[in-house]
């Protein structure tokens, strides 16, 4: 173990052995808990410090562990020796032993457009011949075409589309996830998306934040009134947030979208309502994204690839997180990185998403999302489960998820793996034996 049974027990003293509604024994956990050692800036503490609990531990590992299971929630975490004398008080269906296998905390995918309609593989053509992203948007392509089918389709068939795509994900392990709005672009098609995300939530048993991105590009029926199709999703976001549909706002604040100063008024309503804020930014260019995010004090600041250190500097103040997508740099063959060591200097939670999408990455492997972020952007395999886990969580607001620690939500991955980097190693093979959900043993497939 890399922390004494004698500190585990200590943290855990409330608790009792006896009284849990499952056990996992025989595990080797990566709790990304800052209580057992986990510290992505561990590299930053001063050479000189040498007492055992100021050292950081990678992944927060426990090794020849067990976790006590309660009401959907972690209760307990000790070594398996300390649970072992207790067995005898569980039956056989409450116990599961995993033989020395990996836990994880569930993944959590915290940038999707997974609801959506129609397919946009002509245009993945289209760049393999030259064109340009710009150039897809100019010719009637890009955001505004998926638009269109988003809109001709049914509730229905939304659904039955979108569900595809979840259950990818849900098969490799994500037990939480966003979903975003924003291929409506008018009150009803808007309504519908996020009525189909929370009905895919339901229906899967996992958890789903829903954000309105009604400001994500500029339907048809506005063509250069940009202003006042603002002051439409102005006034549509109460509406939504009245009827229960809406988690978190976002924009996409670029060169061919959306100016700051308009997202800006979009930000303003939402903090009237209190509800929190993200941001495409820096995708394609720097017009001060994620300076106006942080001025919110944004849970998220999305993209980056042209992300400038001054504002790195005050996303770090905010305690935004940078969420990289490398599926899109991916796809779009993109040559420039976002800012990775200006990141890590100024110790900015960086979380890795597919941002599953029909233009730009249609990528439905929270893994392989994983394996680019190491390969494309030069991140360690921890960074990237970090960034999949704990530091997704909190670029969705959600503290009791993304780390396996007492009080947590019970989302827990079972891996047969030899080690955790394996996860992001490994590319095409889904080494998942088991996902727990709320406390709750779900099949897997």
């Amino acid at each position: 173990m890399n922390h004494t049974s004698a500190q585990i027990l200590d943290n855990n003293a409330t608790n009792t052995l006896t009284s849990f509604d499952h056990v996992i024994i025989n595990a080797n956990l990566a709790t990304f808990s800052a209580q057992y050692g986990f510290d992505i800036y561990s590299d930053k503490q001063s050479a000189n410090q040498s007492n055992d609990q100021n050292k950081s531990t990678p992944y927060g590992q426990l090794e020849n562990a067990a976790i006590g299971i309660k009401d959907g929630k972690v209760a307990w975490v000790g070594t398996h020796e300390q649970i072992k004398p207790h067995l005898t008080h569980y039956k056989s269906d409450q116990i599961k032993d995993v033989h020395g296998n990996w836990i994880t905390p569930g993944l959590i995918d915290c940038h999707t457009h997974i609801v959506y309609g129609g397919n946009r593989s002509n245009e993945f053509e289209a760049r393999l011949q030259g064109a340009s992203y710009q150039d897809i948007a100019a010719q009637g392509g890009g955001i505004v075409s998926t638009v269109s089918a988003t809109r001709a389709a049914s509730e229905e068939e939304l659904f039955t589309q979108s569900e595809k795509r979840l259950l990818a994900l849900i098969k490799e392990g994500v037990t939480s996830i966003e979903i975003k709005s924003g291929y409506g672009l008018d009150l009803d098609t808007e309504r519908k998306m996020l009525k189909v995300a929370r009905a895919l939530g339901d229906k899967h048993h996992i958890h789903v934040s829903t954000t309105y991105l009604a400001a994500h590009a500029l339907p048809p029926e506005y063509k250069d009134r940009a202003d006042a199709y603002i002051e439409q999703v102005c006034q549509w976001l109460p509406i939504l947030h009245n009827e229960g549909l809406v988690d978190a706002v976002d924009g996409f604040c670029e060169n061919i979208a959306f100016t700051a100063e308009q997202i800006k008024r979009v930000f303003d309503v939402a903090r009237s309502l209190d509800l929190p804020v993200k941001l495409h930014s820096e995708q394609l260019s720097n017009i001060g994204a994620s300076a106006l995010v942080a001025e919110y004090q944004g849970l998220s600041s999305d993209h980056l690839e042209h992300l400038a250190e001054a504002d790195i500097k005050k996303m770090a103040a905010s305690n935004t997180v940078a969420v990289l997508l490398p599926g899109a740099f991916y796809t779009l063959r993109d040559i420039k990185l976002p800012p990775i060591e200006a990141l890590r200097k100024h110790q900015v939670p960086m979380a890795i998403s597919t941002d599953c999408n029909p233009g730009t990455s249609p990528l439905t492997s929270l893994l392989l999302a994983m394996n680019m972020g190491c390969t494309l952007f030069y991140l360690t395999t921890e960074e990237v489960l970090a960034g999949a886990t704990v530091h997704a969580a909190q670029a969705l607001g959600l503290a009791k998820k993304g780390k396996i620690e007492v009080g947590c939500d019970a989302d827990l991955v079972l891996w047969d793996i030899a080690r955790p980097a394996d996860l992001a190693y490994q590319m095409g093979l889904n080494p998942i034996t088991g996902i727990m959900v709320q406390g709750r043993w779900r099949e897997t497939v």
